[in-house]
């Protein structure tokens, strides 16, 4: 079984001479576009057949620039020293940023057109894609003029781009200084970080406070890139109109405010009960002042629940098809034909992500894989983004792009699957260690999520007023999260470098990428007691739900399954469901 993932489906090399003939076709592609726009606006004669035209250029366009970006991505991903794909990531970089004036002229031009909705009903094209024409309408009123917009996407080359990959790059290469067997090593971060998970507490311990300390030796450089970024994202969004980031981030999401004070407001009211677990956790390892940070992760039972890569495969398609054998056979598809990147190593990115390639219909996958339990539900997430993907293959390029809270669903949702249908064939400790470690993960995506929220709230609030230095930064996320974990940690064993490694921090264009995930966990409950319900019924309109989320807004989207996400009370009977399962746990810990 091949450990690495293939990138030859998309390009045999960097010189092949595919890679290189559309390298320099889209410098084509983007002369006619920008040829074909400047007549294109001069009027509104012919609007429709210039609207069906439009998709056609745009479609050809995004489909080889994505598939140029991925090979590129993918390959620095797994190798972030690749001084050849770091050197096409700026030229790609560069190249599209020569479309930007046009772009901005032509959506301008289409948010004029009176007639947009009667043009759109005399063709088919163009109502395949009347929530993209639309949207254009709706966002016109943030763009700027041609020449800004193209301004701002060429200075982003030598900011918020440039910030963003010496990050990757101090991260990635980072390594900390750990005494094991007896002698002091240098190890890769990945592999520092999965020793949160070790069944030794000495051993846990140890990793936490190597990591803190190793983040010494780039701090400063990591701070910097942070600055940067949020700083640039609070000038353009001035320049835009947008009253915040977050404002920008819900607009972008197809969410509105209304749905987010909902979730949030009952995710506050939830949160004693969190509180209340992470106390239990840290009586049963033996802590009396709450739960210390390195211990987040620590398995309460002795029992050994380690999972090759090849059985966490196994158990991932066995129990997917407990649900439907479509989503069995994504699986199996994905492990087969060598789209999984495995095991971490130096110079790869760390944490996991699903790349969904529409281009080819397929994926690839980024894992760091460290043989326990987690290790499999992160596996099982990760391939439910690329179920996602699947269930879009049949979309055009343009309706298979989904908003971030709804991006989350279908990953949240396998690891239900998985953690369920586990919990039914195994003994009395082993469905304890499962249902203790889903909870711990809900924890992280209820608890952990919100103290990400409020960290980057107050960030871009000092940042209006100045760069922070390293320290007010680590205070910032300290606040978050007693705010956050209340008296469910030791406030003496926090995390004030959380905000290094986690990649979310740094997106230019998806800030706030962190309420999502609270999203898609509390709506993927939420769908699954639907399944519980409804049955064998469910898994195809589970698929038809996955095929609409590239072309409707996210209230319309989960009204397909008759849910209201600006009702608080769904997003308290989903809580409710994790309170449950607290109080159960809590319940069998006694029995220990």
């Amino acid at each position: 079984m091949e450990l690495k993932w293939s990138l030859e489906e998309i390009y045999k090399s960097f010189d092949s001479d595919e890679f290189k003939r559309d390298l320099e076709k889209v410098d084509n592609l983007i002369t006619n576009f920008n040829d074909w726009t400047n007549e294109t606006v001069k009027n509104n004669e012919n609007e429709v057949e210039k609207l069906e035209e439009y998709i056609d250029f745009y479609t050809n366009l995004e489909n080889i620039t994505n598939r140029l970006g991925a090979f590129i991505h993918l390959t620095i991903s797994a190798d972030t020293t690749n001084g050849v794909a770091l050197k096409y990531s700026d030229i790609l970089d560069d190249k599209l940023t020569n479309i930007v004036e046009a772009e901005t002229k032509l959506n301008k031009w289409i948010s004029t057109l009176k007639n947009l909705d009667e043009a759109i009903e005399s063709s088919e094209k163009l109502k395949e894609h009347k929530f993209i024409l639309t949207s254009i309408v709706e966002k016109s009123k943030y763009l700027l003029s041609d020449k800004e917009e193209s301004i701002i996407a060429n200075m982003q080359n030598t900011g918020s781009t440039a910030w963003l990959k010496l990050k990757n790059n101090l991260i990635s290469n980072h390594k900390v200084n750990i005494e094991e067997d007896g002698q002091m090593k240098e190890l890769p971060l990945t592999v520092v970080l999965n020793m949160a998970y070790d069944n030794n507490k000495d051993v846990r311990k140890k990793a936490y406070l190597a990591e803190i300390e190793s983040y010494k030796k780039i701090e400063e450089g990591v701070a910097a890139a942070l600055n940067a970024i949020k700083g640039e994202v609070l000038t353009i969004c001035k320049f835009r109109g947008y009253e915040s980031p977050l404002e920008q981030t819900l607009v972008n999401s197809r969410m509105d405010k209304e749905s987010l004070d909902a979730m949030l407001s009952a995710m506050r009211e939830a949160m004693p009960t969190f509180r209340k677990y992470l106390r239990r956790k840290a009586e049963i390892l033996g802590y009396n002042n709450g739960l210390p940070f390195y211990e987040m992760y620590a398995p309460i039972i002795e029992k050994d629940m380690e999972f090759s890569y090849e059985e966490g495969a196994k158990f991932v398609e066995k129990n997917f098809r407990t649900f439907s054998d479509n989503l069995a056979n994504f699986a199996k598809k994905a492990v087969d034909n060598s789209w999984i990147d495995v095991y971490p190593r130096e110079g790869k990115v760390g944490g996991a992500f699903c790349s969904n390639l529409h281009f080819i219909g397929e994926s690839r996958f980024l894992l760091n894989y460290g043989n326990t339990f987690s290790d499999v539900v992160t596996m099982a997430h990760e391939l439910g983004h690329g179920f996602h993907g699947e269930c879009l293959k049949n979309e055009s390029a343009l309706n298979s792009h989904y908003p971030m809270p709804i991006a989350e669903t279908a990953s949240t949702f396998c690891e239900t699957i998985i953690k369920k249908a586990a919990i039914k064939e195994a003994d009395k400790e082993e469905a304890l260690s499962i249902l203790e470690s889903e909870i711990s993960d809900s924890t992280q995506v209820i608890v952990d999520i919100y103290s990400r929220f409020l960290f980057e709230s107050w960030l871009f609030e000092k940042r209006k007023e100045s760069a922070l230095s390293v320290d007010e930064i680590k205070e910032l996320m300290i606040k978050a999260q007693k705010e956050a974990y209340g008296d469910g940690l030791d406030p003496e064993y926090l995390h004030p470098y959380m905000w290094t490694w986690k990649p979310h921090y740094y997106y230019v264009d998806s800030n706030f990428y962190n309420f999502p995930y609270a999203f898609g966990l509390l709506f993927a409950k939420g769908l699954y007691a639907e399944y519980i319900k409804r049955g064998d019924s469910f898994p195809k309109d589970y698929e038809n739900l996955l095929s609409i989320t590239g072309k409707n807004k996210i209230a319309d989207v989960t009204k397909v399954m008759g849910i209201d996400i600006h009702d608080k009370d769904f997003w308290r009977s989903s809580l409710k469901t994790i309170e449950e399962d607290i109080e159960k746990f809590i319940e069998l810990s006694k029995e220990l």
